[in-house]
């Protein structure tokens, strides 16, 4: 029973999933950068996860903590100080240092400036020059005391430029010839940064050629069935693989760069930037850190760039009830959730899948809500019925000028389904004769409610089970699974696909063909229908019933069923609850009785103290030097103390605690006990001598 609903289940939910939308960036995305990003003191293994941290934090608006702050800054300030820092760390340490304004870091930057300069005038490497003209531009961003260029803005431009492949890809160092999707990002984003160094205006003719070659790069783009765009690729020499999000990070962050500091027009399809917005957000919450970083870095390059901004129509639900009357609501945003400018948002057509020709909505606007920021379909049509149906949107501007600063995608196709509570009719189960077909015994089934037949049968009759399904409309309805469950008494399952006939659904068990499947075995099987279907709101798992099956013996060579599962559960599963019954403590005396002769016990004691007083003290023989003396009194403590250790076992201490405790008393007092013993000895011996 539990295997068939899980099937059923799993069956719905494939249904379900497989119209893929994308929806702008969520609060579920703020609480994953909160967990991957996590450091219990504030501190990260280097500048460069620093960096992704409080970059994400910042793009997400998520406030960063005092901790964080006050450590990076610590080794921002260490690392922009030393001579010897590598180029990767100073360019994160810059990186850090504009989002975090670090006080101290800001009297290192014209020496780090220097430096900066005299190696790229060496430098040969791509991310050498990545590095190096990526932090002079963080610096020239972050200071006015002096001017930051490079002096040979055209030959360094013309060096990084002889690395690039006529495919568009790039190489990272001359002296190896394979090139690489990554790099080509990482070009792009350097020659950017050589552009906004470059003390006069670099040849047109070279930027143009640049530009024509980022269109080149777009040409080897991969597509995903759902119009997702993204690109992959293997870095050379021994730079390890990158996967596709920090690929096409790479590519995204060097376009929108390089545009932001040219003039003209970079003549990448908005198609395509849309496609990778797709790409970006359809990975959902990726599962490290580093590709988390590189997805809403590129969601907020692609968020505001002068080549095209992607808007994305996304839909509260795809599913949609007809019982409950749901509205279809659409809302158009940018990648991160912002609010898109004026726009229409119309339904282009809307047909049932597999019927192209059969629309039920055309060419209808959507009624835009400005409390929700949704655009909403208020009635579905009166003809729409259960099903799968597929709507195609369009998203016009109001302003038609920024159609081409904007990407839709022209018209999004969506596939919805309508739900509804279908029609059960004519359920009925029959016993049949197999040689004349006739019928032994017929029961009718009430599907919609409870059913518990008893039937029984033998190896020459048939079982036939039959129902039909309508959909609201009264449209005949195409189940999706409908299974048929015989259990015997064993615990044995036999599980059977209910065939779909034109006017109904129906299913013959033959029991003389079915003996070898069911191993034989006479006795009583339980009978249970499964029905279910993605649409179908009333889907159910039902029992129905018995059937008691006489069949003939096994020959010797039969199939013998298998061994059934052992319940682990009844094995090493929790045991029984073992109740305890305790004996009933005996009646006590009253209370006054105990008090009394708790009296009684202490009169030797009143005795013994009258006794002194009328017999005198006798203090004669208490030692008078120092010494002696000081043991006799903690002899007489020690002698106090166990008395007092008595009190304390009759009122409030076990016996196990009085035992140790009076082994502790003991060993004093025999110490004690032994010097002043052996002091009255020795002075009593002296008169004797004398």
């Amino acid at each position: 029973m539990i295997k068939t609903l899980g099937f059923i289940l799993l069956l719905l939910a494939v249904s379900f999933s497989e119209s893929s939308i994308v929806h702008p960036i969520s609060e579920s995305h703020r609480s994953a950068a909160l967990e991957l990003f996590s450091s219990p003191d504030g501190s990260f293994n280097s500048l460069e996860e620093a960096y992704e941290a409080l970059r994400t934090f910042e793009v997400l608006g998520i406030e960063k903590s005092d901790g964080i702050s006050s450590l990076t800054c610590q080794s921002v300030v260490d690392t922009l100080g030393s001579s010897s820092s590598s180029l990767k760390d100073v360019f994160y340490a810059l990186k850090v240092q504009r989002v975090l304004k670090c006080e101290p870091a800001w009297e290192n930057l014209k020496d780090v400036s220097s430096r900066l300069q005299s190696t790229i005038s060496s430098a040969s490497s791509l991310l050498d020059l990545y590095y190096s003209v990526g932090s002079l531009v963080l610096i020239k961003d972050q200071t006015t005391d002096f001017e930051v260029t490079l002096e040979d803005a055209s030959g360094i431009f013309r060096s990084i430029k002889s690395l690039s492949q006529s495919d568009g890809r790039w190489r990272y160092n001359s002296n190896y010839p394979e090139s690489s999707t990554h790099a080509a990002g990482i070009a792009f984003e350097t020659l950017a940064g050589v552009v906004t160094l470059a003390p006069s205006e670099i040849d047109q003719s070279l930027i143009g050629t640049l530009q024509n070659g980022i269109v080149k790069l777009f040409d080897i783009i991969e597509k995903y069935d759902d119009g997702a765009l993204y690109f992959d690729g293997k870095l050379v020499d021994t730079h390890e693989y990158q996967g596709p999000i920090s690929i096409s990070s790479s590519v995204v962050r060097g376009l929108m760069a390089f545009a932001d500091v040219t003039s003209g027009t970079i003549n990448v399809p908005g198609d395509k930037i849309l496609g990778l917005a797709k790409f970006f957000l359809g990975v959902g919450i990726p599962g490290n850190s580093h590709d988390f970083y590189n997805q809403i870095d590129s969601l907020a390059s692609l968020e505001s760039n002068k080549v095209s901004i992607p808007l994305i129509l996304s839909l509260s639900s795809t599913v949609l009830s007809l019982t409950r009357k749901d509205k279809l609501k659409v809302r158009v945003n940018t990648v991160l959730g912002s609010s898109a400018p004026a726009v229409t948002v119309k339904i282009v057509r809307a047909t049932v899948s597999g019927l192209s020709d059969s629309s039920i909505i055309e060419d209808q606007e959507l009624k835009f809500d400005p409390e929700s920021g949704f655009h909403v379909l208020e009635t579905l049509p009166e003809d729409a019925d259960v099903g799968t149906c597929n709507f195609v949107f369009k998203i016009d501007f109001h302003d038609p000028d920024l159609t081409n600063n904007y990407a839709t995608g022209g018209q999004t196709e969506v596939s919805i389904y309508l739900t509804g509570i279908t029609k059960l009719d004519g359920a009925e189960i029959t016993i049949l004769d197999s040689d004349l077909g006739s019928i032994d015994t017929k029961k009718k089934l009430d599907l919609a409610g409870k059913n518990s037949i008893a039937l029984s049968a033998n190896h020459l009759q048939k079982m036939r089970l039959s129902f039909k399904l309508a959909t609201p409309l009264g449209n005949a309805f195409k189940l999706h699974q409908a299974l048929l469950m015989l259990t015997h008494e064993s615990n044995l399952e036999h599980v059977f696909a209910v065939g779909n006939t034109a006017e109904k659904f129906e299913i013959v068990l033959d029991f003389l063909g079915l003996v070898d499947k069911l191993y034989y075995l006479s006795g009583r099987y339980d009978i249970q229908l499964t029905v279910g279907d993605a649409v179908m709101e009333n889907s159910f798992l039902q029992s129905l019933g018995h059937i008691d099956l006489e069949l003939p013996a096994a020959p010797e060579k039969a199939t013998r069923p298998p061994p059934q599962p052992v319940d682990l559960n009844l094995r090493y599963g929790p045991k029984a609850e073992i109740s305890h019954i305790f004996r009933v403590p005996e009646k006590r005396p009253p209370k006054e009785l105990s008090l009394g002769f708790l009296g009684v016990t202490l009169l030797p004691l009143v005795a013994f103290l009258i006794g002194l007083l009328r017999l005198g003290v006798n203090l004669k023989n208490f030692p008078s030097s120092t010494v002696p003396a000081v043991f006799a009194i903690l002899f007489h403590i020690g002698i106090a103390g166990v008395l007092l250790l008595y009190l304390l076992f009759w009122l409030k201490l076990n016996l196990f605690t009085t035992l140790k405790m009076l082994g502790l008393l003991g060993i004093f007092l025999l110490f004690t006990g032994h010097r002043i013993l052996s002091h009255l000895a020795s002075t009593s011996v002296k008169p004797k001598s004398a």
